[in-house]
């Protein structure tokens, strides 16, 4: 047993990270996604005799996505709630930043509440291609679709997430009016 957790480990720990990154996009909770990461490892520990090699970081972030939906349609009620965050509620800026890094700031806040905004499929697939860099071929394995459907996919979420990103910029700006 220890040779197989140590298998285990030096393939599947250094993409711990990204693990965390696709459930935090999904689930949109920390605590949450850290919970539906742990469920994963366990998950990937049980099933690690039927892993036959090959892409080990598609493998895994297969099943985080099928833990955080799987998380997701457990907690379904609890999403009516809504939770406070720190940021969000509490933000204090200092009077010793400048410009360009309040604006920049402001930038990456519009950026993930359009993020935020889109359908779960759309957010995964940006989070999966974007910013964990998985190529077309890896999407495809990861989310069980072909390579076709991958590409199209991403495109909408591309242009919906220029779409959301705008209407959250005009947003603010008409508050701020």
């Amino acid at each position: 047993m220890g040779e197989e957790r140590r298998r285990f480990e030096e393939t599947f720990l250094p993409y711990l990270d990204a693990a965390y990154n696709l459930a935090r996009w999904i689930v949109q909770h920390d605590q949450d996604a850290q919970d539906v990461v742990q469920e994963t490892y366990l998950r990937a520990f049980k099933g690690y005799h039927g892993f036959r090699g090959g892409n080990g970081r598609a493998w895994l972030l297969t099943i985080v996505r099928n833990t955080a939906y799987n998380w997701l349609n457990r907690h379904a009620a609890d999403e009516k709630l809504v939770p406070y965050e720190e940021e969000k509620h509490a933000e204090i800026v200092s009077f010793n930043e400048s410009t360009k890094e309040i604006v920049s700031e402001k930038v990456k806040e519009h950026l993930q509440s359009a993020l935020g905004r889109l359908p779960t499929e759309f957010r995964e697939i940006i989070i999966l291609y974007e910013i964990e860099g998985l190529s077309y071929k890896e999407l495809a394995l990861a989310l069980g679709v072909p390579p076709g459907t991958v590409m199209s996919r991403l495109s909408r979420a591309r242009r919906r997430l220029q779409q959301e990103f705008a209407q959250v910029r005009s947003s603010e700006a008409a508050n701020g009016l």
